[in-house]
């Protein structure tokens, strides 16, 4: 994938990344998942279309409320670990498509909410609200969900960005800003606002699981040369030797709930 917003139109693919991706990005706290359900994501009997969902991370993590999950990606490496992932659990309730966020395939009208974690950014915006709405039965719902790192805050997260740039100069990191919610242009004429949530919690890893992470991220696992990986991770696993465990890492989760205007 090349968006020319993003690391100056270089090249990436989290397919690239999706052992580590399946090990080591089930990082969402459980507070989050409780404040989906109680804003009405994950119902017994409820359709859920999970866009971008990597390995399906949120439906897995959402399949005890009885809700039916239909998981796709654009990168068939993420759904095909994602379906061997579900199979190993018995989680039959996932399904699994490999398809853009822009064109989906499915029937108008199909699902009950549309959902998206980390994502929306590499979309275009505009095609993905338009298929959203259509794919979404009347006044459906839409959660669009971002966790990011706060860098000015945590001196591990500073690091660590400042060494992946090292290895990729034109990774650009998106680490929150305080900028007000504004509704976006996408919804315009689509969805009206429902609910905004934004609030902070400090995120706890081992060591391991951090480097994990830090090995998905799209300046590193999915982008740079497998050899330049194994370099950055050598130097990154000395970087950590001076920290205790576990860290406890500052992250910010912002939650966007939409209703279909039709």
């Amino acid at each position: 994938m090349k968006l020319s917003h993003i690391d100056q139109s270089n090249e990436f693919d989290f397919g690239k990344t999706s052992r580590n991706y399946a090990a080591f990005r089930d990082i969402y706290p459980e507070s989050m998942y409780k404040k989906l359900i109680e804003l009405g994501i994950g119902k017994e009997g409820q359709r859920i279309l999970d866009l971008g969902s990597g390995t399906a991370i949120l439906p897995m993590n959402l399949y005890h409320t009885g809700a039916y999950f239909t998981a796709t990606d654009i990168a068939q490496n993420q759904i095909a670990v994602g379906k061997a992932l579900a199979r190993q659990k018995g989680m039959e309730r996932i399904a699994f498509k490999t398809c853009s966020a822009e064109n989906t395939g499915f029937d108008d009208h199909t699902f009950d909410a549309v959902t998206a974690v980390q994502c929306f950014p590499y979309f275009d915006a505009e095609k993905a609200a338009a298929e959203i709405v259509r794919v979404l039965k009347p006044r459906g719902l839409f959660c669009k969900i971002l966790m990011d790192w706060l860098p000015l805050e945590d001196a591990v997260i500073a690091e660590m960005i400042a060494l992946v740039q090292q290895y990729n100069p034109a990774w650009s990191p998106e680490g929150f800003n305080d900028e007000a919610y504004r509704f976006p242009h996408w919804a315009e004429d689509r969805f009206t606002a429902e609910k905004i949530i934004t609030y902070d919690e400090a995120l706890v890893f081992t060591k391991e699981a951090w480097l994990g992470r830090v090995l998905t991220c799209r300046g590193v696992g999915a982008s740079l040369p497998s050899e330049r990986v194994k370099e950055f991770e050598a130097e990154y696993r000395r970087t950590l030797d001076k920290y205790d465990e576990p860290l406890y890492l500052k992250h910010r989760i912002h939650i966007e709930l939409y209703r279909s205007i039709k």
